[in-house]
């Protein structure tokens, strides 16, 4: 089953997407849930509803007259670096001993096909495809054994990265976080639909040329693994993001080093998830402040 978020320019609505087409939730269901994140959260009662739903073939409208939205609007984002084998080369850094784990801030997210800026702040702007796992149920120190069963599903991501803000202290978060940095989509695929979320064709494409291309057998860590680990440390709740990790090919590590410019398309695919793809533009200026302000 595959759950998008979207907006044909009235309101944002929750939907099912099949094929071509989309069967509003909101619509047909208005008190199943306002939102995505209250439909995971509340998904033991309402999933046999939305079952129902599904199986009725209906739909309301086609998927090219729909804005997708970003699936989720999570309370946390967290992401581990460093966890498959080619990026951890490219990067020059021994292969952590332990899981190496950061935050992107809610701001990050961004919508499946949004335009992603190159900020006022550096041009040194990089790409991150990764599987990202959707938390669907709530727990704290979750055993391996039953670490699956508070997935939800899965979505494409793109971990944005401004690198020499990424460098310049050993605490990544700022470098992680600037606004937009964290489109994902193009909607949630239920753990069901994948299975074994650890055999899947993950690749970035920039301007069409393919820069990262390997699949998630590689994870240094898998999804279980990291599951288990960060809820050692706090609670995992229903819309929760884990970015599971990025393969060799980015942009940094290039020789000559590449980054991308204003323009640029960067495409994001997941074997079974679907695609992101987003253009990168320039950051406009502010506007002059007052002198008030400025004083």
């Amino acid at each position: 089953m595959k759950l998008a978020a979207f907006t044909t320019g009235q309101m944002a609505e929750i939907g099912l997407v099949r094929g071509d087409r989309l069967l509003s939730l909101t619509r047909a269901a208005p008190q199943l849930a306002p939102d995505m994140a209250a439909l995971i959260a509340g998904w033991d009662t309402l999933e046999a509803e939305v079952r129902r739903l599904d199986a009725s073939g209906e739909t309301h409208l086609g998927l090219s007259e729909a804005r997708l939205l970003a699936p989720v609007q999570p309370r946390k984002i967290l992401a581990i670096g460093l966890n498959y084998a080619d990026h951890i080369a490219e990067s020059g850094l021994p292969t952590p001993e332990h899981q190496l784990w950061f935050a992107k801030l809610p701001n990050t997210v961004n919508g499946p096909h949004d335009d992603v800026q190159i900020p006022l702040a550096s041009d040194q702007v990089d790409y991150e495809v990764e599987l990202v796992a959707v938390i669907g149920r709530r727990g704290r120190h979750i055993a391996a054994g039953t670490a699956a069963q508070h997935v939800f599903g899965y979505c494409v991501g793109n971990d944005v990265s401004v690198r020499d803000w990424q460098i310049r202290t050993p605490q990544w978060l700022l470098g992680k976080s600037f606004d937009g940095h964290g489109p994902i989509g193009p909607w949630i695929t239920t753990a069901d639909e994948i299975g074994d979320p650890h055999r899947l064709d993950i690749r970035c494409l920039v301007n069409g040329d393919v820069r990262q291309n390997s699949n998630t057998r590689h994870l240094v860590f898998d999804v279980w693994q990291q599951i288990v680990h960060v809820s050692e440390a706090m609670t995992l709740e229903a819309g929760d993001l884990l970015f599971t990790g990025t393969p060799g090919g980015v942009g940094w590590a290039m020789q000559p080093r590449q980054v991308l410019k204003a323009g640029d398309r960067v495409r994001c695919e997941i074997a079974g998830l679907g695609a992101i793809e987003c253009r990168m533009v320039a950051e406009a200026a502010p506007a002059a402040r007052h002198a008030s302000d400025a004083a």
